[in-house]
């Protein structure tokens, strides 16, 4: 029968084997999501789709030779079965239920880029047969083969921006078009960012790597537990209190138009970061000052997260809040993170394996998955599928 301490032990273990395994498809900053943005006016809606190369060629199949490479004309001959199954996939009602009709451009193939990859854009009309007044949706793409796919709405109406996340656990919802109340608005931003900061797998594992030591001191005979449970917190309050100060300049900057860096050269800077911040617990090359590490390689996470909130877009009304509301929700997301993972690292610190397997060879194990994510975003290599 197995004892309290090694059930507590295969639990450490099973946490980090799910955050690493989670994270093993090299181009995976995030898994799979699409970008639904619609216009209503009076009973007319018009919209833009965009959805991943990647998972429409998981589901419909869009490499027509299997080599790897989509090319346009391979994109072009799918075109129809791309907007066939997307159209299958979302419906729209008014407040009674009746259905707005909807049609795709079969004749116009465009791509838009995101920051983790070529997504296909498919322009959307419906005509309800009254003005409305509540839109009903009903989103299933790619649940079949991904159930932890995700539909970002965005939805304009007389002014105003509403936002809506729609996947498996919520895949209907009713959106009210009157103004809606300041703090729903804030709510749906801060769930956008606590969902964000849980699928962003490269923020999650620099967010590991400073977090690994925390229980340790470095001496002359290397490594050892910290006997106190203060000095502890203490150093993780510090470290992430840093890093939360230096994300929140970027992205309230970003998000607000003052700066706007390349998404190639962020995200490439992104894996840098967890490359450095892991192979600083192998080789010490910032002793004792991992908030300092924290908060300068904070700055471009922050830049990070403004991209997905750029995809969101701020409500015109309403930027500040909104604003405020997604940084608060990536705060609580990455709270969530460290509640898990502190106590399970303060009971283990002391065992010799916490140091040789957790500590030096789970940092090896992500600076080589960062090392991945940093070529394939430098030289601008998607797997599996890319598009020439």
């Amino acid at each position: 029968m197995s004892t309290p301490h090694a059930w507590l032990r295969r639990l450490m273990l099973a946490v980090l084997l799910v955050l690493g395994c989670a994270s093993l498809p090299a181009s995976a900053h995030k898994p799979s999501d699409s970008y639904l943005a619609l216009r209503v006016d009076g009973n007319r809606i018009d919209g833009q789709w965009d959805l991943a190369l990647r998972d429409l060629d998981d589901a419909i199949g869009l490499d027509g030779d299997g080599d790897g490479q989509l090319t346009w004309e391979e994109l072009r001959a799918r075109h129809g079965a791309i907007a066939a199954y997307a159209l299958a996939r979302l419906r729209l009602a008014d407040g009674s239920g009746a259905p707005c009709p909807i049609t795709a451009s079969t004749h116009e193939q465009q791509i838009d880029h995101h920051t983790d990859g070529a997504y296909t854009v498919l322009r959307l009309t419906a005509a309800c047969t009254a003005p409305l007044h509540t839109l009903h949706i009903r989103y299933g793409a790619f649940a079949d083969i991904d159930p932890q796919h995700k539909g970002l709405l965005r939805l304009e109406h007389g002014g105003t921006v509403r936002t809506a996340l729609f996947g498996a656990d919520q895949p209907e919802q009713a959106i009210a078009l009157a103004t809606p109340a300041p703090w729903r608005e804030f709510g749906a931003y801060v769930a956008h960012g606590a969902w964000h900061i849980w699928i962003g797998y490269d923020h999650i594992l620099f967010l590991l790597s400073l977090l690994l030591p925390a229980v340790l001191a470095r001496g002359p005979r290397g490594w050892q537990a910290i006997p106190g449970l203060r000095p502890a917190l203490a150093d993780v309050m510090k470290t992430v209190t840093a890093f939360t100060a230096a994300h929140s300049v970027t992205l309230s900057a970003a998000a607000l138009g003052f700066v706007s860096p390349p998404s190639r050269w962020v995200e490439s800077a992104i894996a840098a970061s967890v490359i450095a911040a892991a192979l600083n617990n192998v080789f010490a090359i910032v002793h004792g000052r991992r908030w300092a590490l924290a908060c300068g390689f904070g700055l471009l996470h922050g830049f990070g997260f403004a991209g997905v909130l750029a995809d969101l877009g701020l409500p015109p009304g309403a930027r500040a809040l909104a604003l405020a509301g997604f940084n608060l929700g990536v705060e609580l997301g990455q709270l969530a993170i460290v509640a898990l993972f502190v106590p399970l690292a303060w009971y283990w610190r002391t065992r010799p394996w916490y140091t040789r397997l957790a500590l030096h060879g789970g940092s090896v194990a992500i600076a080589l998955l960062a090392a991945v994510w940093l070529t394939e975003r430098a030289f601008d290599i998607r797997l599996p599928v890319t598009l020439l």
